[in-house]
């Protein structure tokens, strides 16, 4: 599936797994492959666990820190 990501081709993947009565769903940027999880509850909706996991994706992607700049000698 796709989603709203803050990169270039925007795709976000996402892999859902129930483990007892509970969800992880699991959000990766295609572009730079970082990947977030979170636990859902089974009376949460599909929609509600993509859009838990798309939030902290981008969260996510938003605190990556700036490239070091090169050395300069």
């Amino acid at each position: 599936m796709t989603g709203g990501g803050d990169k270039a081709s925007g795709q976000v993947l996402f892999e859902f797994t129930q483990l007892g009565a509970q969800m992880r769903v699991a959000a990766i940027d295609a572009a730079t492959n970082i990947e977030v999880v979170v636990i859902a509850p089974l009376s949460a909706t599909r929609l509600q666990m993509q859009q838990l996991a798309l939030a902290k994706l981008r969260r996510r992607l938003g605190d990556q820190p700036p490239s070091p700049e090169p050395r300069r000698f």
